[in-house]
Order: C-alpha cells, then structure tokens, then sequence
C-alpha cells in the first residue's frame, strides 16, 4: 500500500467546493467542524489551498460559470483524490435539473478529466453531519 492511500485513509484533508448550492449542505459542512460532530477527532481537516486536499467536498449542481473552475481545482490535487459528492444537487442535480445554467451533476464534470476519479455520494437535501461524516468513512474504508 501506498503511503498516499494509507495517509488518505487515515487522516484525510478536504477542501469544500461550492459550485452553485443554495447554501443549506454548505451550512452542514461548517456544522460538522463546530464541537458537536468535531471531525477532527477521525483526523478529517478543512484545508485552505487543493494542494494540500486528500479529498473534495463539492456541493451544489455544476453550473456553466462554475464547471471550468472545478475543472481547475480537481487538476491542482494531488492523486488520489477522492470527490464526495454532497447533497442532491451534487448527485444529480436535484430541484435545478433542466436548468439554463446547469451544466451536469459533480461526476459527470469529473469524470470528463479523469475517468478513473474516486467518487463518493452523500444525498440529502441537506445531508445531516451524520449522513456526511459516515459517507467519508465508509469511502475511505474501501480504498
């Protein structure tokens, strides 16, 4: 194994992408690194730059204005790297399908660059803190 793997798989560090979400899952997100879920106790970190991320929290459907940014953000972290998917709208698009300005669900943008990315999904509208820290658990336990 890998020292990348084992480090991710103990001690992952996330960098959140919002590309379009109303802002509920983002919430969430924040909610899981106050001290009631503490997810700094399984090591999980919010990192500032995807140069240091192990792992992406993306929320929200991909719009058109947002798809070449997370393009970029994806291509900047170092491999492997796991993309969770967070929230109905990151799945499949949720309430915004059919949208103008929709572009397509996280995996769809993801996978164009790299066909063989690690993709993970926590559906909710918003997912509890719960939902989200067993979604990582469980995909990290698999790699």
């Amino acid at each position: 194994m890998s020292w990348k793997i084992w480090s991710l798989k103990k001690s992952p560090w996330v960098f959140h992408v919002n590309t379009g979400a109303c802002n509920n899952c983002d919430i969430e997100i924040v909610n899981l690194l106050t001290p009631k879920f503490d997810v700094e106790r399984f090591g999980i970190k919010l990192v500032g730059s995807p140069r240091h991320a192990d792992a992406l929290l993306v929320t929200g459907v991909v719009t058109a204005q947002a798809a070449p940014r997370l393009r970029e953000i994806y291509r900047q972290t170092p491999k492997p790297c796991v993309v969770f998917c967070i929230g109905a709208c990151a799945c499949h698009t949720g309430i915004f399908r059919g949208g103008y300005h929709v572009v397509g669900p996280v995996d769809k943008i993801i996978k164009e660059i790299d066909p063989n990315a690690i993709i993970a999904y926590v559906p909710g509208c918003p997912p509890k803190p719960e939902a989200m820290i067993s979604g990582v658990v469980k995909a990290l336990s698999v790699l």
